[in-house]
């Protein structure tokens, strides 16, 4: 989904609307994400984790988690940009498990940019995403899930475990909690925002 600018009447706001990747590995919350930040009813397609996937799924560190999600989740929330403007996101969270790995070149098409979602306690669960994104440049910040009775890391320790660029941003956030997952979509929209325009920058001082 290309960003798309919706001219209204004169005098009512314009409204863009973006579409935005939630990525990260298996139980790092990124169903909680969308569903915690969605102004609409998101849809989910999660299953119960069954018997054989024991075999496929490693549930170390979250074990009390029962559902996964096999296709996407999808949301919308809508932030107001300045005085002027609306800005709808439209919200793709993707599957963790490498096995679903295929969807992902389908779901990042006409993509911003995406989070990340960290789990501390499986941080080597982000190296997938990580890679997915900085391969295909498209800009993503990782936001840390703060998960009850995990280790506290600060955003520096983080960036260096993870290999990060320099300037790619590591938020704290707390997935249930809709106004620090907004903070965390505005900032990935202000982080791709400013990728983006340097690029078309760099590609005008090439002609």
């Amino acid at each position: 989904m290309a960003p798309e600018r919706v001219h209204a009447d004169s005098g009512a706001p314009t409204a863009l609307s973006l579409k935005i990747l939630v990525a990260g590995g298996f139980g790092a919350g990124k169903t909680t994400l969308v569903r915690s930040v969605s102004e609409i009813r998101p849809l989910r397609t999660e299953e119960r984790l069954s018997d054989i996937g024991e075999f496929v799924d490693d549930t170390a560190g979250v074990d009390r988690k029962a559902t996964t999600t096999v296709a996407l989740d999808f949301g919308r929330i809508t932030i107001r940009s300045g005085s002027s403007g609306l800005l709808s996101l439209y919200l793709f969270g993707t599957p963790g498990q490498d096995r679903f790995s295929s969807l992902w070149d389908d779901l990042s098409s006409g993509a911003l940019g995406a989070v990340v979602l960290a789990d501390t306690r499986r941080l080597e669960d982000c190296f997938p995403a990580v890679d997915f994104f900085a391969h295909r440049r498209i800009p993503f910040v990782v936001a840390v899930n703060t998960f009850p009775g995990a280790r506290s890391h600060g955003a520096a320790d983080v960036s260096r475990a993870l290999d990060l660029d320099s300037g790619t941003p590591v938020v704290l956030c707390d997935a249930r909690d809709r106004d620090s997952g907004k903070e965390v979509l505005i900032r990935l929209v202000e982080y791709a925002g400013r990728m983006h325009t340097t690029r078309l920058l760099a590609g005008v001082g090439h002609h």
